[in-house]
């Protein structure tokens, strides 16, 4: 471990590609503490989280905080010749946990998705099994479907979406201009179906849609105060897919925060919410 880092920085091979893990100092006084793996939001790097990741570890869990491929730590950069998208995002989901798995016998094990790191966490039990994981939850996540926005924003949010998924297609790849930060075509094809239909895009031939739908791990669905980009309606459609789960919907609000919230600010002031998360956690089935 870097002298300087709270955390130790290791990566993960998978398919060419190379996803880096943050993995911090297990919780002091806590033997086999239970295990809370981040999936962060489109462009926002892993080291952002570092504030959250300080209160799930005073709140008696131990944490990983993974980089989505292409972004901060993890590769490829996104360039024209990437190719991959939502399916791929999922499968690096399942290689951490496989690189993960002798820290994480016996001991229970949530996922922990911020916004598209909660679709591909989400994606992921559903397309390659549940095994590993007792837990999952969602942190400002929602499906960004134009429909579930409230008021006169929802006409907005169509043209919006499709037309970063227009110039995506047409460059080749999403430069960042203004939103998500760079991103490879697929991954913003693949975020775009859902803004324009409400479901999730058929995945390397899976139905995925369909898979959804059979997930049966708990879920904590906490959607955030002020959220720009997955206001609380976008949340209600995604756990409106989550039929077999067992779901926990919660808000996370301005007055138990203490402090403003949006899409990323509530990171920094998560200590309540932390305390949310080990309390779900300490309520799941004991392996």
């Amino acid at each position: 471990m870097n002298a300087t880092a709270e955390y130790a920085q290791e990566f993960v091979e998978v398919d060419g590609a190379r996803i880096g893990i943050q993995v911090y100092p297990e919780p002091a006084g806590v033997p086999a503490a239970p295990v809370v793996v981040i999936w962060p939001a489109m462009g926002v790097r892993a080291r952002y989280y570092r504030p959250f990741a300080v209160a799930l570890r005073a709140a008696g869990l131990a944490v990983v905080v993974a980089d989505l491929r292409g972004t901060g730590e993890s590769t490829p950069r996104p360039s024209r010749a990437c190719r991959y998208g939502y399916a791929e995002l999922a499968t690096d989901v399942g290689a951490v946990l496989a690189a993960l798995k002798p820290r994480l016998d016996g001991r229970r094990t949530v996922l922990l998705g911020h916004s598209l790191g909660g679709q591909v966490s989400l994606l992921h039990l559903a397309l390659h099994g549940t095994d590993a994981v007792d837990g999952l939850a969602l942190v400002a996540v929602g499906i960004p479907y134009w429909r579930s926005y409230p008021g006169r924003r929802r006409f907005g949010v169509l043209p919006y979406t499709q037309g970063i998924a227009a110039t995506a297609r047409l460059l080749g790849v999403w430069p960042g201009w203004g939103f998500g930060g760079r991103q490879a075509r697929g991954v913003i094809r693949d975020w775009a179906h859902t803004a324009r239909t409400g479901r999730f895009p058929r995945l390397d031939g899976a139905d995925a849609e369909t898979a959804v739908r059979a997930v049966r791990t708990p879920v904590l669905a906490v959607s955030v105060d002020d959220d720009q980009y997955t206001p609380h309606g976008t949340m209600d459609a995604l756990c409106a897919k989550l039929v077999a789960a067992p779901v926990t919907r919660e808000r996370y609000t301005v007055a138990e925060a203490g402090a403003p919230l949006d899409h990323f600010t509530w990171v920094r002031a998560a200590t309540p919410l932390a305390a949310r998360v080990a309390a779900f956690t300490a309520g799941l089935p004991a392996r």
